[in-house]
């Protein structure tokens, strides 16, 4: 069923972004956008639409404004102001393979482009209107952009452990929880406030995974460079907790999601298995 996901969603991000003027950034756009990755966000998006028993075929569109959205953080994260990464997603970053300006430019489309999707889907003027206030809610100061100020700023300090929840809620979760929250406003779901939980409980457990793996993670299977945490005196859930501690906090995090699952009078097999997937992950 997941590839069937990834299918929708690739082949919708490469008509999308055809139309794109041609030219560097639009290379860049598609090189960075149809790379191959896991495009967790947008599955879960469809996944909860699914879930609901509503057709999830029609609401591609929105799922691919949220990718977008996540991959121009990831080519501006990447960029030498920010991570300096040179390794994303088994290829060099988007300022390695053409430059910095370029892939500066390319992050900006996506940016402004994921809201002419949304804009230009066959939703309601309130759905759209709705889609768009969710999503950059939780991709800007008040979400994403401020969780990557926080890294910034504890990036040679070390911070307590509420500190590092609140900047990785912020930096990832936000963007976590955002399809289960644009999903539950699209199926008219009254408890929102679960779907809410869910997302906050899985970002932080997807980023504490994501610290383990870049201990003891391998680069080729990850597809981006190992140990750039310490490299960058980043304090982790493993730094601050160790490798045991962290690894429970990954099973209590996704115990307490199902446990929240069974609160919804929805289908939630497939969103499990998605999750038992994702929590046995290794890249």
């Amino acid at each position: 069923m997941m590839e069937l996901y990834l299918q929708l969603i690739h082949e919708r991000l490469d008509t999308i972004t055809r139309s794109f003027k041609d030219g560097p950034v639009k290379e860049a756009v598609r090189y960075s956008l149809l790379a191959p990755g896991k495009r967790m966000r947008p599955i879960l998006f469809l996944l909860v639409l699914e879930a609901y028993h509503f057709p999830y075929e029609k609401y591609v569109d929105i799922a691919c404004a949220i990718e977008m959205i996540h991959t121009y953080s990831l080519i501006h994260d990447d960029l030498p102001g920010m991570d300096d990464d040179d390794l994303r997603r088994g290829r060099p970053t988007c300022h390695k393979q053409f430059n910095e300006a370029t892939a500066i430019l390319a992050g900006d489309t996506l940016l402004n482009e994921a809201c002419l999707v949304i804009l230009n889907s066959a939703l309601s003027q309130h759905l759209k209107l709705k889609m768009c206030q969710l999503l950059y809610t939780y991709s800007g100061i008040q979400g994403m952009i401020y969780g990557q100020q926080q890294d910034l700023y504890f990036e040679n300090q070390r911070p307590s452990l509420e500190q590092l929840q609140d900047l990785h809620e912020h930096k990832t979760g936000c963007l976590i929880k955002a399809p289960f929250v644009m999903a539950g406003e699209i199926v008219g779901e009254s408890q929102l406030s679960i779907w809410e939980q869910i997302g906050y409980k899985l970002g932080l457990a997807f980023q504490i995974q994501d610290d383990i793996l870049d201990v003891i993670g391998q680069q080729d299977v990850l597809g981006k460079t190992i140990g750039s945490d310490e490299n960058h005196h980043k304090a982790t859930y493993v730094s601050l907790m160790g490798l045991d501690l962290a690894r429970d906090h990954v099973n209590t995090y996704f115990a307490e999601i199902k446990d929240l699952l069974n609160q919804l009078t929805i289908d939630s097999s497939k969103i499990e298995q998605y999750l038992n997937l994702l929590i046995k992950r290794e890249k």
